[in-house]
């Protein structure tokens, strides 16, 4: 029997521009183990080759770049306990890192959908562009994991506390949001990326991206984020979960009602390891070493029962009624979360 054709990530050469095109627009181009290798692998051919001066990352389809991992698989191989869920983390987050290290320019278009693991292969680029169509989100809390693929950092970093609203309810956020908070740098309307991606494969050199991405930017409406600053900043201060929920029903709001219920309905577990690891991502020095810290509290969730019944409930029955277990933030104390991240 002949093999199969891998077409799940597509290469191609477009004048001086080194194209990865990730090809699984059924899925929203979720993102698999064996992607992660081609693309790495990829990645390392280009950086030495003198004919290519700049990459650029898209996605098949007109949903999104990436919705993330595939979810699926990765519960299946930690039910099973194979180590494959293992180790396409670790190959994902070394690729997480080396996408930031990149030597020569690497531009993500973020068109569409952009989630999970779509945000490690893009927002860790040194050219991150939006649309008026992108819609990004680190959703994990929502299916008993935390936000990882580097998103600790990430969120850590973006202005006053709009990251730990983001991380711990998983709140989706569009084009303005997304460049208020760190995640992207221009925005370009969807209509003009193909002609955007043409004079990039023109250039003379690596030198020539930045001033033309400029020149292609667009401005963008005010961040709603930006304008609910000032409550987010108020609910999410401090490092206690429960507080949080109090703060958000004393604005007697219908924001700070929707905040708190979200908080109440998320994994509790996943809730109070995200606030953990968001804290600590502050201190941390580098996008490595939030990587590592991920690695250890993903692994640890791998071994715990929410991750399963977060996925179960959101992707294989679509029942939308998870069991946490503990049920409730006041169950789970420190040294339970202190332990996701000890060294596996």
């Amino acid at each position: 029997m002949s093999s199969v054709p891998f077409t799940d990530v597509l290469f191609s050469q477009h004048g001086h521009a080194g194209v990865i095109m990730l090809n699984r627009p059924q899925t929203i181009n979720a993102l698999t183990g064996p992607m992660v290798l081609a693309i790495s692998h990829q990645l390392r051919i280009w950086s030495e080759d003198p004919d290519i001066y700049v990459i650029i990352l898209m996605g098949a389809g007109e949903l999104g770049l990436c919705a993330g991992g595939d979810i699926r698989a990765l519960y299946t191989s930690g039910k099973a306990g194979d180590g494959q869920a293992e180790t396409f983390w670790r190959d994902e987050y070394t690729l997480n890192d080396a996408i930031a290290r990149y030597p020569k320019p690497y531009v993500a278009l973020m068109d569409g959908l952009v989630m999970g693991g779509g945000i490690g292969l893009s927002a860790h680029a040194r050219h991150r562009i939006v649309t008026e169509r992108s819609k990004l989100a680190m959703p994990e809390v929502g299916i008993g994991f935390l936000p990882d693929v580097g998103g600790t950092w990430l969120l850590s970093h973006a202005p006053g506390e709009t990251g730990t609203f983001l991380g711990l309810t998983g709140t989706a956020f569009g084009a303005a949001d997304a460049l208020y908070t760190g995640f992207a740098d221009i925005l370009v309307p969807s209509n003009q990326l193909q002609s955007l991606i043409d004079t990039l494969a023109d250039i003379a050199s690596s030198d020539e991206v930045s001033a033309l991405l400029q020149e292609a930017a667009v401005k963008t409406e005010t961040s709603s984020l930006s304008l609910q600053r000032a409550d987010i900043d108020k609910v999410f201060q401090g490092d206690d979960a429960e507080s949080m929920i109090a703060a958000a029903k004393a604005l007697r709001t219908d924001w700070g009602d929707t905040v708190a219920n979200t908080l109440l309905e998320r994994s509790p577990t996943s809730v109070k390891v995200t606030l953990a690891a968001l804290r600590r991502a502050r201190k941390l020095s580098s996008l490595s070493a939030c990587l590592e810290m991920e690695l250890r509290a993903g692994l640890q969730i791998l071994r715990g029962h929410d991750f399963y019944e977060g996925v179960r409930a959101q992707i294989i029955d679509k029942d939308r009624n998870p069991k946490w277990q503990p049920a409730t933030l006041t169950e789970i104390d420190a040294a339970t979360v202190a332990a996701h991240f000890d060294p596996a």
